[in-house]
């Protein structure tokens, strides 16, 4: 683990908190310039887009870049291929390398937007858009405080490394994880990460809870719908299990609490939400004015979307489902199903006492003038990737924007969260990479 340089070192925070104030207008062209990119996620739109523009801005300032695909991975194609960039400004001496990471896609638009989800409107001191909160207004605040830093600093000791990566919206396997597997967090290659994910930009989150996603099909036999007695409705068979969901598993997940700092409150316990159901026919294509055929189902499919404690093993988090449904299948008449996992991710947290941790603490401090609130995210982000693949620990969250607009309409960050999320961003490569008494 890389320690913590000595609190005497050389700081001058006035002249880098003035530098960053100086590049404010700018700060906020460059988030309208990166929401304007519709990176979304599915299907990966606009992934080179974003890349060559960030290899464009990051050249300019004298960041070496490469520009890595990740071939192979989930949702890879031709099509849409999963670029990712990283930037890195060695410094004018050995020392520890600090590594910025964002995902640059962003999900779905949805219903009930009154502005343009990708015109990055600027209004009442906030940017909207679709990412302007998650996150491209933390990646625009991390350029900004290595820009401002570099600037103030050109002699500091160690290297700076900003990445914008692919597919965090759906499991960073094309971005983070591929990046890790590939050696790019090394924690001999880098020794602190720091992701500007919205969490408030007086707190630092420390991790995040598990999940544990599964597609259940359950299975029935087709009849005509007139005489559905001939057939055998995989319809009824599902909502047998959602019957069991709701008088078995959902109290009982909500009888569990957390000693992990999990915000919002809610999320504290164990949660599991049915992300999508899907049973019978296909659903017609928009503008199809046909009519349904009479037919009993003989399928039908949900996901699941399980998030698990840190005190929860995740053979237990399996265990619960199957058994229900294996309960089930003893009891109910021509009960069939099949279980599908879809994706694992444990829990990760970064010690309290971990460099990055302390240094960002006293930078929120000297910043905003109190101490920080410490958290762990409902959800997983790529922190998971950096710990479990990359072996470095040494990593937190912690950005500018509020996590509850992140994925709804009318989404936005507030142009002076990103400015003092800058600020602390630079004040922490200030402590870990200029020179020492």
């Amino acid at each position: 683990m890389p320690q913590l340089p000595d609190s005497n070192a050389m700081l001058n925070p006035t002249s880098l908190s003035g530098a960053i104030d100086a590049k404010r207008a700018d700060l906020i062209e460059l988030t309208r310039d990166l929401i304007r990119i519709p990176t979304r996620n599915p299907p990966g739109d606009c992934y080179r887009d974003i890349c060559d523009f960030l290899d464009k801005r990051l050249s300019h300032h004298g960041f070496e870049t490469k520009l890595i695909r990740a071939h192979e991975t989930p949702g890879d194609s031709d099509k849409y291929p999963r670029w990712n960039i990283v930037a890195r400004r060695e410094g004018a001496r050995s020392g520890d390398c600090v590594h910025f990471n964002s995902h640059t896609d962003v999900v779905e638009v949805g219903r009930g937007w009154t502005m343009d989800p990708f015109g990055g409107a600027e209004k009442d001191g906030k940017i909207y858009g679709r990412g302007a909160c998650d996150m491209k207004g933390g990646l625009a605040a991390s350029i900004i405080a290595c820009e401002a830093f570099i600037e103030t600093h050109p002699d500091f000791a160690g290297a700076i490394e900003i990445s914008g990566t692919a597919d965090e919206e759906s499991g960073g396997y094309g971005g983070v994880a591929y990046l890790a597997e590939e050696g790019y967090f090394d924690p001999a290659r880098v020794q602190h990460v720091i992701i500007p994910e919205p969490l408030n930009k007086d707190r630092i989150c420390l991790g995040h809870r598990g999940g544990w996603w599964a597609e259940i099909e359950t299975r029935g036999e087709i009849a005509h719908g007139s005489m559905p007695f001939l057939g055998d409705c995989a319809v009824r068979h599902m909502g047998a299990v959602l019957s069991e969901f709701e008088d078995k598993l959902f109290p009982a997940m909500a009888a569990r609490h957390t000693d992990m700092p999990v915000v919002p409150d809610g999320a504290r316990q164990s949660t599991m939400n049915i992300n999508s159901i899907h049973g019978g026919q296909p659903e017609f294509a928009p503008g199809d004015t046909s009519l349904p055929a009479h037919c009993v189902p003989d399928s039908c499919r949900i996901v699941i979307d399980r998030r698990f404690l840190l005190e929860e093993p995740l053979d237990q988090v399996r265990s619960e489902v199957t058994d229900l449904l294996e309960g089930l299948k003893a009891n109910r008449t021509d009960f069939e199903y099949e279980l599908t996992e879809l994706n694992a991710v444990l829990p990760s947290m970064t010690d309290r006492d971990a460099p990055v941790v302390r240094t960002v603490a006293k930078a929120i401090e000297d910043v905003m003038g109190k101490p920080p609130e410490y958290v762990a995210s409902p959800g997983t982000y790529d922190q998971k990737h950096i710990d479990r693949i990359g072996k470095l620990k040494n990593c937190i969250a912690y950005g500018p924007g509020i996590l509850e607009l992140a994925h709804k309409p009318d989404e936005y960050v507030g142009i002076d969260d990103m400015v003092d999320s800058a600020k602390v961003m630079g004040r922490a490569l200030e402590t870990l990479l200029l020179p020492q008494d």
